[in-house]
């Protein structure tokens, strides 16, 4: 049996890993194949295409590379063809996934979406349209279900894989010793995104505001973990034109998390880990002109960080567009200092949202819901071909 994966950008490649890992264990005769990174293929998954020249976000970023896209979209449409896989599984990356997934159906090759597009959020008559197109889903979040329920999907949730993820290779005060952390000093952490476009419009505007928050509270240590795939060049160049002393991390991330008293970030998935791990953080968004004047038309949300539309309250500050600024970045980081009142409150309601995620072990049953959906929709087709032939 073949299974064919298709994720596009750094956290689908880890859920993919995950699912990847999964599968073999339960059944090593299962080929994996697929559009994806380095930790799937690493996971036994034979790559068509690695991701990292195609991850962009945002209208003008995706028109402006339009045409490579659609190139990809023909190349692994062909690839489908050829190796005429029993299941496509699409991990998030919705835009692109969902074009693949209708070209996957007229190929007669059933669709498992992990991840479905956040209908709930907007464009919830997307539900109805993917339930044409996907033959069974697995969410991530419980709050994602009744828009697809209504839509009359094959939906479920059962767990979020990063419960099984998220664990700190080092105690809290042997990770400090080991990125070198002073007992005397709050370390925070810089996380501006795995996408080049977070990068240029985010990191700017934090290390600015760790160069204002470095007047108030001197004795601070900022640490910035490097993403897969990313330009790191690029990054040491803006930290030097901002004059702010950041140590780059590559290691150990969550032993970084563990080990940090407060961070400012890109909202994603990297808010739901830092949650796992007790970190709180201020959550920044930004796009660029254009796509964020689309995107206001278009959603409505109180929040947009994870750990706050969990619970359904902004307890973890959200900095939204032209609120991205060095002074409130600064202003909401000294907030989160330990001792803080403030950051003892975030810090318990960041456990209560995570508590929503669901038990461990949530990869390997997906694993299994995508294996039996493969068994089943592939004896569906072998019998609707009988069928026809007779007829």
């Amino acid at each position: 049996m073949k299974i064919m994966f298709s994720a596009g950008e750094v956290s689908g490649d880890v859920h993919g890993e995950q699912l990847a890992s999964s599968i073999l264990r339960m059944d090593p005769s299962i080929e994996l194949i697929g559009f994806g990174g380095a930790r799937m293929e690493e996971a036994g998954v034979r790559l068509y295409e690695n991701f990292a020249d195609y991850n962009v976000m945002g209208v003008w970023e995706v028109i402006k590379n339009l045409r490579r896209l659609l190139k990809l979209l023909d190349g692994l449409t062909e690839f489908m063809r050829q190796e005429k896989p029993d299941l496509l599984v699409l991990i998030d990356y919705p835009d692109f996934n969902w074009r693949l997934a209708k070209r996957a159906k007229k190929l007669g090759i059933p669709v498992f979406s992990y991840i479905p597009p956040s209908a709930w959020a907007w464009r919830k008559g997307r539900a109805k349209e993917c339930t044409k197109w996907a033959d069974e889903f697995v969410a991530i979040f419980p709050h994602e279900l009744p828009v697809y329920e209504k839509a009359g999907a094959n939906i479920s949730f059962v767990g979020n894989p990063l419960v099984d993820k998220v664990k700190a290779e080092l105690p809290r005060q042997q990770a400090r010793q080991h990125f070198g952390i002073p007992a005397d000093k709050a370390a925070v952490l810089l996380m501006p995104g795995s996408r080049k476009q977070e990068i240029e419009l985010l990191l700017p505007s934090m290390l600015a505001g760790a160069k204002k928050l470095l007047e108030q509270k001197p004795d601070t240590m900022f640490l910035l973990p490097v993403a897969d795939g990313i330009n790191e060049a690029r990054i040491r160049q803006l930290i030097d034109e901002a004059g702010v002393p950041v140590t780059l991390t590559h290691e150990m991330r969550y032993s970084l998390m563990g080990a940090a008293d407060a961070a400012v970030a890109t909202s994603g998935t990297v808010i739901m880990e830092a949650a796992l791990m007790g970190l709180p953080c201020v959550v920044l968004y930004r796009l660029s002109p254009l796509s964020y004047a689309v995107g206001k038309l278009l959603v409505h949300v109180e929040n947009f960080s994870l750990p706050n539309i969990l619970l359904g309250e902004q307890f973890e500050k959200e900095l939204l567009q032209d609120a991205v600024t060095p002074e409130n970045i600064a202003a909401e980081l000294l907030r989160l200092y330990p001792g803080e009142e403030s950051r003892n409150v975030v810090v318990t309601k960041l456990a209560a949202a995570c508590e929503k995620l669901g038990a461990p072990g949530a990869s390997a049953r997906v694993a299994e819901k995508i294996l039996t959906a493969a068994r089943r929709l592939s004896e569906s087709q072998e019998l609707s071909g009988e069928e026809h032939e007779e007829l």
